[in-house]
Parts: C-alpha cells; sequence; structure tokens
C-alpha cells in the first residue's frame, strides 16, 4: 500500500496519534480505533499501555475481532479494567490518550453524540454521552473520527453539547484536525483532495498554517495494516468514501 485509502487514512492517522510509553484506550463501537492501537503496537518501535473497553490492557488476541467491544480483546491481558477502572484513570488526571465517538464535532473541539435537531422534538435520538461526557473533560488528549467529512458532521454550531474539554485531535478521510490555541486548526490533508476542498466541506471556520499533505503510510504501518485486515473486511464494512 504505497497510497492512501479513505480507509487507510483514518485508520493509520488515529494511529499516529499514540505516544511512546503513554497510557490509550478504545471504546465500544469503535473497530477504526480499535485497529489503529492493535496497528501502533505492530509498527511502531515504541511500548506504550494498550487499554479497551472489554477490559483488555495489552492484550494479544488471538484474532481481530469485528467488535471492539469482543472479549477476545482481552486475551494475554497483563490485568483486566472494569468500566469504573477507565474512568477512575481520567478523572485522576492518568489517562493519556482516549478515542471517543462523535456524530458532530464544532472548531471548538465540543461534540454531540446526543440529538440532530432540537432536543425537545430531535430529528434523531443519538445513544447519548455515556463515558464520553466523563472522559473528554478528563482524559490529557482525546481524539475523534469522523467516516464522512462534510459540513453536517463538522459543524460550526452543535445541535447539541454533549462533553467538551480535551478534544486534541479529529480524523476524517480527507484531513486531520488538531487543538492549537483553543480551536481546531488543520494539521494536514488527504493528497488526493485540496485544501480548497477541505475548506468547503467544513462547516467551522479553521486556520491551516503549516498544513501540508499527509505523508503517505510508512512500509511498517502498511504492513501492520495488512496484516490486521488482510481480506479488507473491515475496509468494506466501513465503506469510507473520499467523496
Amino acid at each position: 500500500m504505497s497510497e492512501w485509502s479513505a480507509f487507510s487514512y483514518v485508520v493509520t492517522n488515529l494511529a499516529r496519534f499514540v505516544r511512546p510509553n503513554e497510557i490509550t484506550f478504545s471504546g465500544v463501537n469503535s473497530a477504526l480505533p480499535m485497529l489503529a492501537c492493535l496497528l501502533a503496537k505492530r509498527a511502531y518501535p515504541f511500548a506504550f499501555t494498550y487499554i479497551n473497553v472489554a477490559g483488555g490492557v495489552d492484550p494479544s488476541p488471538s484474532q481481530v475481532p469485528i467488535s471492539s467491544s469482543d472479549p477476545v480483546l482481552a486475551e494475554g491481558s497483563r490485568s483486566i479494567f472494569a468500566n469504573e477502572d477507565f474512568y477512575d484513570l481520567c478523572t485522576r488526571g492518568q489517562m493519556d490518550l482516549c478515542f471517543l465517538g462523535a456524530a458532530q464535532v464544532d472548531g471548538l473541539g465540543r461534540t454531540n453524540v446526543s440529538c440532530i435537531g432540537d432536543w425537545h422534538a430531535p430529528k434523531v435520538r443519538l445513544p447519548g454521552g455515556g463515558g464520553g461526557a466523563v472522559m473528554l473533560p478528563t482524559a490529557r488528549r482525546a481524539v475523534t473520527w469522523r467516516t464522512e467529512h462534510s459540513r453536517r458532521t463538522l459543524v460550526e454550531t452543535l445541535d447539541f453539547i454533549t462533553a467538551s474539554g480535551g478534544m486534541h485531535g479529529v480524523v476524517t478521510p480527507i484531513a486531520v484536525f488538531t487543538k492549537r490555541d483553543g480551536r481546531l486548526v488543520l494539521a494536514s490533508w488527504h493528497p488526493g483532495a485540496s485544501l480548497d476542498e477541505v475548506r468547503d466541506r467544513t462547516g467551522f471556520r479553521f486556520e491551516a498554517d503549516g498544513a501540508e499533505p499527509t505523508p503517505p503510510p510508512t512500509p511498517a504501518e502498511a504492513e501492520a495494516l495488512t496484516a490486521l485486515d488482510p481480506d479488507a473486511g473491515f475496509e468494506r464494512d466501513a465503506a469510507i468514501r473520499l467523496r
């Protein structure tokens, strides 16, 4: 894999947020961050602690499960965590990186996973904040992802503010954003897109000083993702498109 696909772009750029010697968490309904954490374990020459919502701590699963909550993600773990342990780590300031989902994200890095439309008469009732409402404000860094890049997901004004606080990065099929001076700024964009396209498809304003096309996957990243998804089943299920 010498060029980006939309799927590989999201997974690999999520993995690139992982840092040495940190504690990293991936949650429920989070197949792409799960793959990102497993990719980082295979591709990067440093140690970090990976905790997942299935309770595993640095697991060595016998297979890569479809669900990020599958008990197989606890195989080979050096300990088992319960849900309250994740929250406890966060509230004590010891969770370095959390991957947390969102339906909408605004330019301040706040998220909505509660409803689309008016709270009292919503067009869509979403599952709610869950652990994210605790972990986004208390984790040292949080990163979210979207499988589409559009003005309905990257918005100027959230329909509902579910959580705010520690958002550090956002990854979409065509862009990577990071937080600077309290706002999301563009870090890089998919070489198959353009800066103008990213601006046109983003609902909030952002700065792009220093942004450039995202470097291609390294051989180690490409090899790791191929090993994790050898028949491209995750890629087909994700159905991520550039446009």
